[in-house]
C-alpha cells in the first residue's frame, strides 16, 4: 500500500506531503491544476520519465528536486528487498522508502534512486515497481500491444494451479532446448565428420603405426637417453663410490673399515660401560647399512649399459614422438586419446551410434515438452472462459451492452511461455466481427475495458496499489456509476487511487483530495487539500456537475448520502 508521497520542486509544487489509506481515493480540481501531476511523481519515483520528460518535472529555475514514495511493504515486497539485500534491519520500522533526487549543476540535470537509504540503479527501481503500483491511463493500447501482455494476464488469473504448470513448462522447455542443442551440435560434427572422413582415417592410421601404448613413455625414454649417453661418466662415479665405501683410495681404509674399526672400539668401551650399548648397535646398524647401499650400487652398475644400438633407437623414438606432438599441437596423453576418439567414431556405426543416441534424447525431451504444454493450453483455456465471463458481466452495466470478448488462445512456436498465444477479441456493436482489441476499440472502450479488467485481476493479484488516470473520461452519467461501482469493488480488495471529473466516481471515493492552483507574487502553485468533512465535497461535487450552483449542490449532496447509505 502507497502510505505517503512527498514532493520537493517538483512541476508546479514547492512542498507538499501527503499520507494515504487503504480504499479507494480520488483526486479532483479543475483542468491544469496538476490532479495528473501526482500520477506523474509516483511513475517517476518509480523509474519513469527520463530525458526531457523528467527536465520538465523539476520545478523551473530549481537546482534540486526529489520525490520520496513510502509503502507498507507486502510479503512479495520483501521477498525481492531480501533477495537485492536491500532488507530491513531487525528492530527497523517496516517501511518501504522509494526516493528520486535531481540536482542540475552547469545545465546538466542528473538524478539518483535510494530505497531505504540505499543508492540502487534504475533497472532495480524498475524490477520493483510491478509490485507497488499498476498505473492505468485512458486508451492505454501500448500497455495490450507490448509482447506476451495479454498472455500474461491470462496466466495471472489462472492462479497457484496455472503457475505451477508454467513452472513445469519452463523447466522441460530447458531440457528440450538444451537436448536440442546438443543433437544439433552432434549432426553438425557428423558433417564435418564425413567431410574429413580420409583425413581422420590417415591420422588414425598414422598414430596406430606409432604404437602409442603409454602416455609417460616420452618422459621414461628420455631418462633411459640420458642413462646411456651419460653412461661413462656415471661409471667413473660408481666405480669412485664403491672405492671409498668398500676398497678404501689413496692408501687409505674404505669407510666400511673405518666404521667396523669404530663398531670394534665401542664394543670394548661397551665392556667397560654398559650404558654405550644402544650407541653401539647404532654403529653396527649403520655398517649393515653401508653394506647395503654397496650391494645397490653394484646392482646398479650391472644394469648401467652403453649399449650405442640401444640409445639410437631411443633417439628414433623421441624423434618419432616429439614430432608427433608438433604436428598435432597435442601432447602425447592427447594424442593416445585422440587415438581412441578416432577408433570409436570410425569404427563401424560409431558416429551413427552416437547421433541415434541423441535423437531418441531429443524426442523424449520434446514428448515431455509437448505434454506439459498441452496441460497448460487446458489451464489457459480455462481461466480465458472464466475471464470472458467475468469481462462482460462488469462491462455491459457500463454502457456496453451488445459488448462480445473472447480471449483467443492459438498456437504458437513453443518457448518458456508454452506454446500459445493469447489475442483480446472484441466487438462493440453488433453486427461488427471479433478483431484484435487494441486496434478496433476507441478510447472510451478500451478505457472501460482496462477497468473491467483490472477489477477482474484485483481478487487473483493484491500485491501493488492500482492508478488509473481520467479512466472515465468522456463517459456518461450512468456509465460513470458504473465504473464507480467496479472502482469500489477493486478498492475493498487492493488500495486504488483515480484522477477523475465525474461526480458519481468522486462521490464513491473512501478519500477525497481537491488539487486547485494560485498564483502568489507572480508564481503559479498546485495546492492539494484532504476534504474531510461532508461540506467542503459537496462544494467540490457541485462544482464537478456544474449547471445551476443550488442543483448542483442539492445533487452532490444526493450522492454522499447514497455513498453513506
Amino acid at each position: 500500500m502507497l502510505a505517503g508521497l512527498r514532493l520537493h520542486n517538483i512541476a508546479l509544487i514547492e512542498s507538499l506531503e501527503l499520507d494515504f489509506e487503504p480504499g479507494l481515493t480520488v483526486l479532483t480540481g479543475e483542468t491544469g491544476a496538476g490532479k495528473s501531476l501526482l500520477l506523474d511523481a509516483l511513475d517517476a519515483v518509480l523509474g519513469g520519465m527520463q530525458g526531457t520528460a523528467a527536465a520538465r518535472l523539476v520545478r523551473n529555475g530549481q537546482a534540486r528536486a526529489g520525490i520520496e514514495a513510502r509503502f507498507d511493504p507486502s510479503a512479495a515486497v520483501k521477498t525481492w528487498l531480501e533477495g537485492q539485500q536491500l532488507a530491513l534491519e531487525d528492530g527497523e520500522e517496516e517501511e518501504l522508502v522509494v526516493c528520486r533526487e535531481w540536482r542540475r549543476q552547469d545545465d546538466r540535470l542528473s538524478s539518483r534512486f535510494r530505497i531505504n537509504g540505499v543508492a540502487v540503479n534504475r533497472q532495480q527501481v524498475l524490477a520493483l515497481r510491478p509490485l507497488l503500483i499498476d498505473l492505468t491511463v485512458q486508451g492505454q493500447t501500448q500497455q495490450l500491444a507490448r509482447p506476451g501482455q495479454q498472455r500474461r494476464w491470462l496466466d495471472r488469473l489462472g492462479a497457484a494451479e496455472l503457475e505451477a504448470c508454467l513452472a513445469q513448462v519452463r523447466r522441460h522447455w530447458l531440457l528440450w532446448r538444451e537436448a536440442f542443442g546438443a543433437l544439433e551440435q552432434a549432426r553438425m560434427q557428423a558433417e564435418r565428420f564425413q567431410e574429413q572422413l580420409e583425413e581422420r582415417q590417415a591420422l588414425l592410421e598414422e598414430l596406430e603405426a606409432a604404437h602409442l601404448e603409454d602416455p609417460d613413455e616420452l618422459r621414461q625414454l628420455t631418462a633411459e637417453q640420458d642413462r646411456l649417453v651419460h653412461g661413462v661418466h656415471l661409471q667413473e662415479g660408481l666405480g669412485e663410490l664403491i672405492g671409498r665405501l668398500q676398497d678404501g683410495a689413496d692408501q687409505a681404509p674404505s669407510a666400511i673399515d673405518h666404521l667396523l674399526a669404530c663398531c670394534h672400539v665401542l664394543q670394548q668401551m661397551q665392556q667397560l660401560d654398559g650404558s654405550l650399548q644402544p650407541l653401539s648397535e647404532r654403529c653396527l646398524d649403520l655398517e649393515a647399512g653401508l653394506r647395503d647401499l654397496t650391494r645397490e650400487l653394484e646392482l646398479y652398475g650391472t644394469a648401467l649399459d652403453s649399449d650405442p644400438a640401444r640409445l639410437e633407437e631411443l633417439q628414433d623414438r623421441l624423434a618419432l614422438l616429439k614430432r608427433l606432438e608438433r604436428r598435432h599441437g597435442r601432447d602425447l596423453e592427447a594424442l593416445c586419446d585422440l587415438r581412441d576418439e578416432l577408433r570409436e567414431q570410425l569404427s563401424e556405426g560409431g558416429v551413427d551410434a552416437a547421433l541415434e543416441q541423441l535423437v531418441i534424447a531429443e524426442q523424449t525431451a520434446r514428448q515431455s515438452r509437448d505434454q506439459v504444454n498441452q496441460q497448460l493450453t487446458a489451464h489457459r483455456e480455462k481461466a480465458a472462459h472464466s475471464l470472458e465471463q467475468t469481462l462482460l458481466d462488469h462491462l455491459r452495466p457500463m454502457g456496453m451492452a451488445n459488448v462480445r470478448f473472447q480471449a483467443a488462445i492459438n498456437p504458437c512456436e513453443p518457448g518458456e511461455q508454452g506454446a500459445d498465444a493469447v489475442q483480446f477479441l472484441f466487438s462493440a456493436n453488433p453486427g461488427q466481427p471479433l478483431a484484435p482489441l487494441a486496434e478496433v476499440a476507441s478510447g472510451g472502450e478500451m478505457s472501460r475495458f482496462l477497468l473491467a479488467l483490472k477489477t477482474c485481476l484485483a481478487g487473483v493479484d493484491g500485491s501493488s496499489s492500482l492508478l488509473f488516470d481520467e479512466i472515465d473520461s468522456g463517459v456518461s452519467g450512468r456509465v460513470s456509476g458504473a465504473m464507480a461501482d467496479l472502482l469500489r469493488t477493486m478498492a475493498a480488495q487492493r488500495q486504488v487511487f483515480c484522477v477523475t471529473h465525474q461526480p458519481l466516481v468522486a462521490a464513491a471515493a473512501d478519500h477525497h483530495f481537491r488539487v486547485s492552483k494560485t498564483v502568489v507574487d507572480g508564481q503559479t502553485r498546485s495546492r492539494v487539500s484532504h476534504l474531510r468533512d461532508t461540506q467542503a465535497r459537496e462544494q467540490e461535487l457541485a462544482e464537478l456537475a456544474g449547471g445551476d450552483l443550488g442543483e448542483a449542490r442539492a445533487y452532490a449532496a444526493s450522492l454522499l448520502d447514497q455513498k453513506a447509505a
